[in-house]
């Protein structure tokens, strides 16, 4: 340990780590998993805790994790009892402790058949997925005897995201919402089930448990972040995946010249506030919901859903539509000036092509007085667009809540992802109402 993460480290009470990263393959002698990945199964946190100390992970001081009720599951995340100043080292995961995709390609060697598998199914971007997901499950048919028994067992077996949803769960969701969870319930499928029986030196029971992959893929696909250094590399650093994610977020990871892994603030944190990192796009809430399972109600601004059915033609893409760029903000009801753009596009192409072609002409040359004045000129006909769009949008959120209101008063208990659906789907329609009132406030919603 370097002479920085000395100061993190707590006495130790358990066995030192040995041999992290340089398992011996299961044979078909060891035995099965051990871990209970029942949805249902508790999280040994306390124990996980006691682990993460004798294993040389550390943390500074008043920072701790805590626990919350969320729908019913225990959701752990990271706070500090102290306040923090920007550049604060916050927590320590040596690197011989860090699960890595690149260690275990190193470990296992190249299955060949399983990425001839992968890249025929369209997710070779997934490789580095489905190798930290097989370390996974070497270590999971190691059970006690494993150095990651503590940490895997510590972890979630509850998961709201894409992957976990039902079909009926789909149904209860936005279209676009619905097509990025199909996706990732694709991903998984290809990624963990399309491979089981190409991991050979794992033991056939393993192999045929379901249950098992999904719940190894839940936890790459959810808590893996790439590497700071730039290599590529694809890793799990365990206790350092309790941060939650956050639009403002204020912390980062960190490497030092011996790989050894820091969480350092990027802010001021106050005593009592939530240390946080940002996953993904912010301004997408429905896509962190499909991949994480999680809603961001911090989120500033969300995809407008425009476009959703259209083909989306090179000239669209140069025109700003992208789901970062069509935005509608929640808290002033403003709409980004490239769902403008697009409205228009849109609407001069079945107006007039020529006049389209003279609009997508300015904005590419950069002519801002041409293209403002296609603008004014079409500002009724775009603005009874956008009114269209949102009040489409809305009628389908109509429908979705009273589905998902019955399926919830006859199977309420069959369907634990629902609360959060329900969440999401009001967070669209308040951001999609905050947009309709500000651009319409004389035109009330319903009205024929």
């Amino acid at each position: 340990i370097s002479r920085f993460a000395s100061a993190f480290v707590s006495p130790s009470t358990f066995v030192p780590i040995k041999d992290v990263g340089r398992s011996v393959l299961p044979t078909s002698k060891q035995l099965y998993a051990t871990i209970d990945v029942n949805e249902e199964a508790p999280r040994d946190t306390d124990t996980m805790e006691e682990w993460s100390y004798s294993y040389g992970i550390g943390r500074a001081d008043g920072v701790q994790l805590v626990g919350d009720n969320v729908d019913g599951f225990l959701d752990v995340h990271v706070e500090t009892a102290q306040d923090l100043p920007a550049g604060t080292s916050v927590m320590y995961i040596p690197n011989e402790v860090i699960l890595s995709s690149n260690r275990a390609i190193a470990e296992f060697g190249r299955l060949e058949e399983a990425e001839s598998l992968l890249q025929a199914n369209g997710v070779e971007n997934e490789m580095r997925e489905f190798y930290l997901m097989v370390k996974i499950l070497v270590e999971l048919e190691k059970g006690e005897e494993s150095p990651y028994y503590h940490y895997l067992n510590g972890l979630p077996r509850f998961f709201a995201n894409g992957p976990s949803m039902t079909p009926f769960c789909y149904r209860c969701i936005p279209p676009y919402a619905a097509r990025l969870c199909q996706k990732e319930r694709a991903k998984m499928n290809h990624v963990a089930f399309g491979c089981k029986s190409r991991v050979q030196f794992l033991s056939e029971k393993t192999r045929g448990d379901s249950f098992l992959w999904e719940w190894a893929f839940q936890i790459v696909h959810t808590r893996s972040f790439e590497a700071p250094d730039g290599s590529g590399d694809l890793c799990l650093y365990p206790i350092g995946d309790m941060f939650n994610h956050a639009t403002e977020a204020n912390a980062a990871y960190v490497y030092d010249e011996a790989g050894n892994c820091y969480v350092q603030t990027t802010t001021d944190v106050a005593a009592g506030g939530a240390l946080t990192m940002t996953y993904s796009d912010p301004t997408n809430p429905s896509y962190l919901l499909a991949r994480y399972g999680f809603l961001d109600e911090s989120s500033p601004a969300s995809f407008c859903k425009l476009g959703v059915d259209w083909h989306i033609s090179d000239e669209l893409i140069n025109m700003g539509y992208s789901t970062s760029t069509l935005l509608f903000y929640k808290d002033t009801g403003e709409v980004s000036e490239q769902v403008w753009d697009v409205l228009l596009y849109k609407y001069l192409g079945e107006a007039d092509v020529g006049r389209q072609q003279e609009f997508y002409q300015a904005h590419m040359s950069g002519d801002y007085e041409t293209k403002q004045s296609y603008h004014e000129c079409y500002y009724e006909q775009t603005r009874e667009k956008l009114l269209e769009h949102i009040d489409d949008i809305l009628g389908e959120l109509d429908g979705l809540s009273q589905k998902s209101a019955y399926g919830g008063a006859v199977a309420g208990d069959d369907h634990p992802r629902l609360p959060l659906i329900l969440r999401h789907n009001d967070f669209v329609r308040a951001t999609f109402m905050a947009v309709r009132s500000y651009y319409f406030p004389d035109e009330q919603y319903g009205e024929s």
